[in-house]
This record gives C-alpha cells, sequence and structure tokens, in this order.
C-alpha cells in the first residue's frame, strides 16, 4: 500500500491510501470538487452583482417617478407625467427581483435547489405580468396620443431626467441580461426589459421634443411608442411560460437560457 498526499483549494491536507490503479480515478473526484467549488463561488458573486443592480434601478425609479411626474404637472405635460408612471412599473418589477435574490443570498432555502426554482419561477411570472401591464400601459398612451392629436411639451427638468434614464438605462439593461446569462434567472432577463423599456421611452420622449420643437410632426412619439409593444409582450410571454428550473440553486446542473432556446 502505497500513501498518497492529496490537497484542496482549501488547503486541507489528507492522507489517502490506496493503490496506483485508484489514482486516476480519484484525480478525476478531486477536480470536480474544485470546478464545483469555482462555479459557486462564481454564482455568489453574480447573486452580489444582481442584487447591486436592483438597488441601483429602485434607487433611480423612485427618483425618476417622482421628479417625472411632480415636473410632468407644473409642465402640464402629459408624456412627463406618462413616463413618470411608467417609471412606478419599473420600481415594482425591481422590487420583487431584488426580493428574490436577497432571498437566495441570505442562504434561507437551507441550500434546497427545488425550493430556489420555485421562487424564481414564481418571480419570474411576476415579472412577465408586469411587462404585459407595460406593454399595455405604452400601447393604450400611444393611441390616445394619436386620437388626441398630443404633442410633447418641453420642461427642462423633465429633459434632463430623460437625457439621463436614455443613456443610463440601456447599459444597466445590459449589465442585467449578461448576469442573466451567467445565473439563468428569466426573471431578471424580464426585468432588463422592463429597465431597457425606460431607456427607450426616454429616447422617444426626447425625440418627441425636439420634433415638437422643429416640425409639425406632432404623432411621432405615440408612432415610435408602439414599435416596442411587440417586444414587451414576447418577453413577457417568455417569463410567463418558463418552468421552474429545478438546477437554479445548484450551479453545476444549470441550464442556460440561450441553450433551452436552441434546444426548443
Amino acid at each position: 500500500m502505497n500513501c498518497w498526499s492529496c490537497s484542496g483549494a482549501t488547503r486541507n491536507f489528507r492522507v489517502w491510501r490506496g493503490t496506483e490503479d485508484d489514482l486516476p480515478r480519484n484525480r478525476q473526484n478531486t477536480g470536480q470538487v474544485l470546478l464545483r467549488h469555482e462555479v459557486i463561488l462564481e454564482k455568489d458573486s453574480s447573486l452580489r452583482t444582481a442584487l447591486r443592480l436592483e438597488i441601483t434601478t429602485i434607487i433611480w425609479m423612485v427618483i425618476e417617478a417622482a421628479v417625472a411626474v411632480a415636473a410632468g404637472i407644473v409642465a402640464r405635460s402629459l408624456l412627463l407625467v406618462a413616463f413618470g408612471i411608467d417609471s412606478t412599473i419599473e420600481l415594482a418589477s425591481a422590487i420583487v427581483v431584488f426580493r428574490r435574490f436577497r432571498i437566495e443570498a441570505h442562504k434561507k432555502f437551507a441550500g434546497d435547489p427545488d425550493e430556489v426554482g420555485s421562487i424564481e419561477g414564481k418571480t419570474a411570472k411576476i415579472a412577465g405580468y408586469l411587462l404585459f401591464l407595460l406593454s399595455a400601459y405604452v400601447l393604450v398612451q400611444a393611441i390616445f396620443g394619436l386620437v388626441a392629436r398630443h404633442a410633447a411639451e418641453t420642461s427642462p427638468i423633465g429633459m434632463a431626467v430623460a437625457l439621463i434614464a436614455a443613456v443610463g438605462m440601456p447599459l444597466l439593461a445590459q449589465t442585467k441580461l449578461r448576469v442573466a446569462e451567467r445565473i439563468d434567472s428569466r426573471s431578471l432577463r424580464a426585468d432588463a426589459m422592463e429597465t431597457f423599456t425606460c431607456g427607450y421611452l426616454a429616447w422617444i420622449l426626447l425625440l418627441g421634443l425636439a420634433l415638437n420643437a422643429l416640425t409639425s410632426w406632432w404623432w411621432i412619439d405615440s408612432v415610435a411608442s408602439l414599435a416596442i409593444v411587440p417586444l414587451l409582450i414576447r418577453e413577457g410571454w417568455e417569463a410567463l411560460k418558463s418552468e421552474p428550473c429545478s438546477g437554479c440553486g445548484d450551479p453545476s446542473q444549470r441550464t442556460s437560457i440561450r441553450d433551452e432556446k436552441e434546444g426548443d
């Protein structure tokens, strides 16, 4: 019998007793343990990133909603008030998704993958319903604007908020999508689409204000708003039809959203 000494990533040394024929198998097992450990560390890092992203979203949406609605009332701007109401829908989505990741990050599931998958599925469905609500709101608002021939009104404060959202929200949405892919979270992906919509509508608002000042195209913002409705409906449907992820709590067993779509 030979003594073989092997070490793990935690620098705990154990004496293994076996034959030379057993060595390749034990090396393979050690490699699997180390790989699993790396995947878990990556998942923990992604969870912390997701929490920071949602905190950023919540803080900004509170500011955006309050300022946009107040500025819209002062300037009698229907579009600014609508932009603020849209922000409250996105705020609700961010709060729901934040709670989902906060629970998992604090390990209140006691490591049960099925329980993690269950709350991910429920959160994804809530986010999906919020996407449908947002798409309905955008659709009604656009139709109302066309029927009433409503043009965008100018508000310096409102334009400043819209400009910040137009630049920052697409970047935030892209980051959320990357993290959602890493941790296979449909709820975070749906929330990312809410964030993207905020940036898109901000650009529409700025476009409407600019064209209203330069041309007589009062209808441009309403028509452009309609373009995002099909995307919101599709993403909402994807979130609603998602099944609970049985491997969400075990990162080594996860199947990515991209792999599932390719499989379909």
